[in-house]
């Protein structure tokens, strides 16, 4: 490409982010936002990096780096960011309904209005994926290889059910203090792994472990976060609880389920990554500032903007951007980083190496899926508006995330 190409390009991106910065409802907190596309690129590349899909004598398995390469756990602590997400969502909830009841809107209308959102997008993932497995087993496939693929496709829909337990809960949630939850899991654990427990004990963890940072939210809304002490004490706190817990108490270093593992932090929760999410969501509270001066910059803005109006579609199909990759490539035989065993640093790197075609099949599947999540309902939370001419003016529709 030419210079005055790249100059044309460049004018072009100013331009479509200046209307972006134009279009943004004025006061809107826009490091909200960022720390919401951050979580939701956070697990997107996390699980890019961490699923593996072997193809041996002619199946798929899933494994992971993570199991032949333990050192690599680290990675998880930088791509594990779904207690980010629930610290937005619980904040973004309670301010949303407090809006509501403000305006007289029924608690119904606002809830129906914010789960709409959260689960158009489902109906399309379950029926694509329903229709590809009746295919694949009425062609032959190997019932183990569909099993796995529809696992891993619909894996992302346990977060959805959860965080709309907690979206329905909210009016409940709003003065709740994140220590009753916190002291729940602490307590099961304790029953599971010191007093010799049934290990489905662990499921109580899946909404009191999420409700902690969700709760963290609705501190956040109430003003109690606004210091910078409290996002120290979260960080340092949460970050020397971790270490005592996978150091001191056996707890697994990773903080994403490993094939193979007897225990997994994440399936269901363990008190080691909800301690780890507090210190995750103490650096987002202190970062908010410099998210907030970086979000000024157009560009960055627009980008921002654009992943947060995308948010449902890039989570729900990214799984299913890297199994069409990986079947494709199976044409051409067993591929480095995509079917083989990642028991190495080569594997490490040629998966980086597929990281943009996954970016790339993302893309295809959102332009093919992203109509199922516009609109919205009451109680969204608006990122930019549509300006669309009217007899008097300009007339101006939200957008809800």
């Amino acid at each position: 490409m030419t210079d005055l190409g790249v100059r044309a390009v460049r004018t072009g991106l100013r331009r479509r982010a200046a209307r972006v910065v134009a279009a943004t409802p004025d006061g809107r907190d826009r490091a909200v936002d960022a720390l919401r596309a951050v979580a939701v690129l956070g697990v997107v590349l996390g699980h890019w990096l961490v699923t593996a899909l072997v193809a041996d004598s002619g199946t798929l398995r899933a494994s992971s780096p993570l199991q032949h390469l333990p050192w690599l756990a680290p990675v998880s602590w930088l791509f594990q960011t779904l207690a980010v997400f629930f610290l937005v969502g619980g904040h973004v909830a309670t301010r949303s309904r407090a809006s509501a009841r403000a305006r007289g809107v029924r608690y119904h209308r606002w809830l129906t209005g914010r789960l709409s959102r959260l689960f158009k997008p489902v109906a399309a993932v379950l029926t694509l994926w329903t229709a590809a497995a009746v295919a694949l087993l009425l062609s032959g496939a190997e019932f183990g290889t569909v099993r796995t693929l529809v696992k891993l496709a619909l894996s992302p829909l346990w977060f959805l059910v959860v965080f709309a337990v907690l979206t329905a809960a909210t009016p409940l949630l709003t003065r709740l203090s994140p220590l009753w939850p916190l002291a729940v899991v602490l307590h099961v654990d304790l029953l599971r792994f010191g007093l010799g427990g049934p290990a489905w004990l662990g499921w109580a963890n899946v909404l009191a472990g999420w409700l902690v940072p969700y709760t963290l939210g609705a501190a956040w809304t109430r003003g109690e976060l606004e210091r910078p002490r409290a996002g120290w004490v979260l960080l340092v706190g949460g970050a020397a609880a971790t270490a005592l817990l996978v150091a001191g108490a056996g707890y697994p270093a990773s903080m994403v389920g490993v094939p193979g593992r007897a225990v997994s932090n994440l399936d269901p929760p363990t008190l080691a990554v909800v301690t780890f999410g507090l210190a995750q969501c103490g650096l987002a509270l202190l970062l908010r500032e410099r998210l907030r001066h970086a979000m000024r910059r157009p560009l960055a803005w627009a980008a921002v903007a654009l992943v947060n109006l995308s948010a449902m579609t890039v989570f729900l199909w990214h799984q299913t951007a890297l199994m069409a990759t990986t079947a494709t490539g199976l044409l051409a035989g067993r591929l480095p980083g995509l079917h083989t065993v990642p028991d190495g640093l080569g594997w490490v790197g040629a998966r980086l190496l597929w990281l943009p075609v996954f970016a790339l099949a993302l893309a295809v599947c959102g332009a093919a899926f992203h109509s199922f999540e516009r609109g919205g309902g009451d109680g969204g939370s608006r990122v930019v508006r549509r300006h669309r001419p009217s007899g008097r003016g300009t007339a101006a529709k939200a957008r809800h995330v």
